[in-house]
């Protein structure tokens, strides 16, 4: 087991190292010049040549993404080029929002989608089962803005219980944290309890028609013991794969999400550094998220021997 971790976390490494190249690769090609966005509209050609030469921008592509590379691997990021900070520092000013919507997600999606996919297969064929398959196909087809649109017209404006945009940090107390956060978090939640729900509903109609089901059935066993107990006990691996794949759709979602609540989190630092060119923080942002994403895979692979001890690695 500690070999097959240590094996992982060394492959996280070249899957890091190709990320940061497509990365700068791409930043590198996209239209636009930082350069030229910091000296202003009114800059003269030479202005904007000096700055591209103050800022390294003049250099090969290879020295500067080797440049970056060296510094990464000291703990550097870079800097920011606008205002001169440290990425490091802004990726952790922002992370504690973002992490807190994705941690209020993730409870909400998974408490709600294993039992209505569970409900689902336990009702096959009737019409609950076609009414919760129409609510995942629901959605899946609804774009997160749209919902947060909607949720934010009519619970906060019309009906006023929860408030439009913002964020609370806990320190002021878990239900202010809390309500800022329960918007954005059914909003994003909405495609990622679709995706939950439509597997737990698939692997529970193929663990249901086991033997072992039947028997225990035979025995007397109540529906709930036979539901959450026997089967979704030995269907658990094909979920906690969904929730660890969903991880990503909850990364992607944010950026969206952060910018209709205006919550300033990893998110919303993204659109902004995308919007002024702001390469340093983009790299260090996707770089970030990448390994997290890396890091959840990881742990759902070690769940794996947990739930069901037959895998050994």
């Amino acid at each position: 087991m500690y070999a097959y971790i240590l094996k992982r976390i060394g492959a996280t490494v070249p899957v890091l190292a190709m990320v940061g190249v497509f990365v700068f690769g791409l930043l590198f090609v996209a239209p636009g010049d930082p350069a030229a966005i910091v000296a202003g509209d009114q800059a003269s050609p030479a202005d904007i040549a000096r700055i591209r030469a103050a800022m390294g921008l003049d250099r090969p592509f290879l020295v500067q993404l080797g440049e970056w590379f060296w510094n990464i691997l000291h703990g550097d990021l870079g800097k920011s080029i606008f205002n001169s900070l440290p990425v490091a520092q802004l990726i952790h000013t922002r992370l504690g929002p973002t992490l807190s919507l994705m941690t209020v997600t993730l409870i909400i999606s998974i408490v709600i989608a294993v039992p209505l996919g569970v409900l689902a297969a336990w009702k096959a064929g009737t019409w609950i089962d076609r009414g919760i398959m129409a609510l995942a196909v629901l959605g899946f087809s609804t774009p997160v803005f749209v919902l947060g649109y909607v949720l934010s017209f009519s619970v906060s404006l019309k009906l006023g219980w929860l408030p439009v945009q913002g964020y609370t940090t806990l320190d002021h107390g878990v239900w202010p944290w809390l309500r800022n956060l329960l918007l954005p978090s059914i909003s994003l939640g909405f495609i990622y309890i679709a995706l939950i729900a439509r597997v737990t509903r698939a692997t529970m109609l193929e663990v249901l028609q086991q033997d072992y089901i039947r028997t225990a059935a035979a025995k007397g066993l109540g529906q709930q013991a036979i539901l959450y107990v026997h089967a979704l006990k030995n269907a658990s691996v094909p979920i906690a794969t969904a929730i660890g794949i969903g991880v990503a759709l909850l990364i992607g979602g944010a950026v969206v999400t952060e910018s209709v609540f205006a919550i300033p989190g990893l998110g919303r630092l993204t659109v902004d550094a995308i919007l002024q060119r702001d390469y340093p923080v983009i790299q260090g942002v996707v770089l970030v998220c990448s390994f997290a994403y890396v890091l959840v895979n990881l742990l759902i692979d070690v769940l794996y021997s947990v739930l069901d001890p037959r895998i050994r690695y």
